[in-house]
């Protein structure tokens, strides 16, 4: 089986910039506060990335709380120890996140915001370990985006034809899951977690004069993505360049629509 982290489609050496830029401090805790995150708490903040948002959390569940961040990518725990770490009640950790959690003790709630997505083929798994990795009565918070990157209004002809191939490719070719949000209640279903809630909202919701971290986070998306779908701009009009100047295009334009749907699930252990 392939290392996870050589199949991450989105690493490159800007990733850890541009995940703590895209990260708005205010949406998470209100995220975190539904998903009852609270004092006290022992913590897991499972794929942490640069450690911005497992440093939020640790600020929700003081005081006497702690937490312990995981992630696949070396360079992104060692920007988050650097940044982050030094606290009492924050570690950050290295691990596979396909694999078991059994190491790290019994945790009173597991939060998962944007790996599932990452890990199409694995997912059922992941979900098995985090809530072994539960106390009875402990809470799992599943967060992620469906249909993630498809829903733009008006888009120009060649690039509406060409985007759903883009997102085939990068499930068959690279797991990524665009579909990964309306999956979150079936995996707590399937394992018999009790009290399940869902919550579904507006994520990217972008009209009118677009921001600089929306134009700089979906341009670099692009970016880094592209290489990994070179065969298939064979068949745009223009090649590669002229998609990427089409979509920078359509994403100035104040007339633009774009959104994804963010679904969050949460349920508790029998």
């Amino acid at each position: 089986m392939e290392n996870p982290i050589d199949t991450y489609i989105m690493e490159n050496e800007e990733e850890a910039y541009r995940l703590e830029k895209k990260t708005d401090p205010k949406d998470l805790r209100r995220q975190a506060r539904w998903c009852g995150i609270k004092p006290g708490q022992r913590l897991l903040d499972l794929g942490c990335g640069p450690g911005k948002t497992t440093s939020i959390l640790h600020e929700m569940i003081q005081p006497g709380g702690s937490i312990v961040g995981l992630d696949a990518s070396p360079e992104r725990i060692a920007h988050a120890q650097k940044r982050y770490g030094g606290k009492a009640g924050i570690e950050f950790v290295v691990h596979d996140l396909t694999k078991p959690l059994s190491h790290f003790g019994k945790f009173d709630a597991v939060w998962v915001r944007f790996v599932l997505e990452y890990f199409r083929r694995e997912s059922r798994d992941i979900v098995r370990n985090v809530s072994d990795s539960l106390h009875s009565g402990g809470f799992l918070c599943l967060v992620d985006l469906d249909h993630n990157a498809l829903n733009h209004y008006e888009l120009p002809a060649p690039m509406a034809n060409i985007l759903p191939k883009l997102s085939r490719h990068m499930e068959e070719s690279y797991n990524f899951d665009a579909y990964a949000g309306r999956k979150l209640y079936a995996h707590l279903f399937d394992l018999n977690f009790e009290d399940i809630e869902v919550k579904v909202m507006g994520h990217h919701v972008i009209y009118g004069k677009s921001r600089k971290i929306d134009s700089y986070n979906w341009t670099r998306k692009i970016e880094v993505t592209a290489p990994h779908l070179a065969d298939l701009f064979e068949t745009y009009p223009g090649g590669y360049q002229r998609f990427l100047l089409d979509f920078q295009q359509f994403f100035q334009s104040p007339r633009r629509f774009t959104y994804s749907p963010l679904i969050l699930c949460k349920g508790r252990k029998p």
